[in-house]
C-alpha cells in the first residue's frame, strides 16, 4: 500500500547544519509539515551534542536564560548508566544525549529540501520548561493560522507546548498547555460542535499505559473532556505503546488519523484509526496490520533502528504524502490512498470500548 519515495532517504543527518560550529548534527527526525509560500515545509527536530572525547561522554543542557552548559563524565564511572543511546542516567538523574531544536527547511518538488537564506529557519527551546530541548513538531493549520504543537522537555518532566503563526516570522508563545507527562499531541484542523479537538498522550505509571486520548476546547489552550480512546493490543505490533500522528484527515467516511504503534522490542510501526466525524471520541474502525512498518535498510539500522515515526503529511484529493523519520537519523516519505486505506480497515470495526 505503501509507496515509498525512490530517493529515501531525502534527508540525512551530513545535510543539516550544526546550529553551533562546535556541535555535530547526530539525528535528524520527526518533521511537522505544512505549505506555505507555494511551496512544502518541513519542521525538522534536529538533536545535536559537542564532538566526543574518547572515553567520555557529553551533552548539552540549556539554561533558563537560554545558554548552554555542557555536561561530561567518563564513561568508566560505575553510576553512569549508558545502556540508551537516547538518554544518560547518573547518580539516579536522567538527562538526554543530545539537544533537541526545530529547523524550518522548504521545497519546491517535495523531494529536495533547503534551508531558505532569506527567512529564519530555527526555533529553539527556552526557559526552566525546555531546558532538554523541544521536540517532535506538528503542525495544524486553521483558519489560516498554523498551530504548533510540541514536546517541551526538562527536568521537570516531559508536557506539550504550542505556539502559533501567520507568517512563520512571529510567533505567539502559549506556553505548555498539557502538563507532564505528556506528547504527541495533534489539533484537529476544523472546529466539531463548535469546539477544538486534539489527540494527545498521556504516559500511565503502574496503572494505564501508554495510550490515545482526546480532548476539547474553546480557546487551544485549555483542554478539558479527556478521553481515553486507543489502547496498545496485546500481542500485537502496538503492544507496548500508541501515540498519534499529524492531524486528523477529515473523509467522508470519518477523521482518519494514521499513529505509531511500538512493541516491547522498541519497534515502532505506524497504522490507521477511524474517528466518527461528528463525536471523535468514538472509534468506527483500526488497522490490523500496519500502514508501514520499518523494513528497508535505513529503517531498520541508525541512531535507534526499527523506527518508522510521522508527524505531518499533506493531502492532495486521494494521496496523502507523508514524511516520516526513521531509525531516528533520516527523513523519508511515502505516499498512500485515501481510498485504498479505508478499504482496507472497512471490515475492521471496533468497539471504542475495547480499542
Amino acid at each position: 500500500m505503501a509507496a515509498r519515495f525512490p530517493q529515501n532517504p531525502i534527508i540525512r543527518t551530513r545535510d543539516v547544519r550544526p546550529s553551533r560550529p562546535e556541535f555535530i548534527v547526530e539525528c535528524v527526525l520527526n518533521p511537522g509539515v505544512f505549505r506555505f509560500r507555494d511551496k512544502t515545509w518541513l519542521i525538522l527536530r534536529v538533536a545535536e551534542r559537542p564532538g566526543q572525547r574518547d572515553g567520555y561522554i557529553s551533552f548539552p543542557v540549556m539554561n533558563g536564560d537560554g545558554k548552554f552548559h555542557i555536561h561530561e563524565f567518563p564513561k568508566s564511572d560505575p553510576l553512569l548508566d549508558l545502556s540508551d543511546p537516547r538518554a544518560v542516567r547518573y547518580k539516579d538523574k536522567w538527562y538526554l544525549t543530545t539537544l533537541s531544536h526545530l529547523r524550518l527547511v522548504c521545497s519546491d518538488d517535495g523531494v529536495h529540501f533547503y534551508e531558505p537564506d532569506d527567512f529564519p529557519t530555527e526555533i529553539f527551546g527556552s526557559g526552566r520548561l525546555e531546558s532538554f530541548g523541544i521536540e517532535d513538531c506538528r503542525v495544524s493549520e486553521i483558519d489560516g493560522v498554523y498551530c504548533l504543537t510540541f514536546t517541551q522537555v526538562s527536568e521537570n518532566g516531559v508536557g506539550v507546548g504550542l505556539m502559533r503563526t501567520t507568517d512563520w516570522v512571529n510567533f505567539q508563545h502559549d506556553g505548555m498547555i498539557i502538563p507532564p507527562h505528556n506528547k504527541d499531541c495533534a489539533i484537529f484542523t476544523e472546529k466539531i460542535g463548535g469546539q477544538y479537538y486534539c489527540l494527545h498522550r498521556p504516559s500511565g505509571v503502574d496503572l494505564g499505559g501508554n495510550y490515545i486520548w482526546i480532548a476539547s476546547s474553546e480557546d487551544l489552550i485549555h483542554w478539558g473532556n479527556h478521553k481515553c480512546i486507543l489502547h496498545t493490543r496485546p500481542g500485537m505490533w502496538d503492544c507496548a505503546r500508541v501515540g498519534a500522528g499529524a492531524a486528523p484527515i477529515k473523509t467522508d467516511e470519518g477523521w482518519l488519523e494514521i499513529y505509531h504503534g511500538a512493541d516491547f522490542n522498541n519497534r515502532y510501526c505506524l497504522g490507521v484509526v477511524l474517528l466518527d466525524l461528528n463525536d471523535p471520541s468514538k472509534v468506527l474502525a483500526r488497522s490490523v496490520k500496519p500502514l508501514l512498518e520499518p523494513d528497508a535498510p535505513y529503517e531498520k539500522t541508525g541512531f535507534f533502528g526499527n523506527v518508522v515515526f510521522t508527524n505531518g503529511h499533506l493531502v492532495d484529493g486521494d494521496t496523502v504524502t507523508m514524511y516520516y523519520g526513521a531509525s531516528d537519523e533520516v527523513i523519508c516519505g511515502a505516499r498512500f490512498s485515501i481510498q485504498e486505506i479505508l478499504k482496507s480497515i472497512s471490515s475492521c470495526s471496533v468497539n471504542s470500548e475495547k480499542s
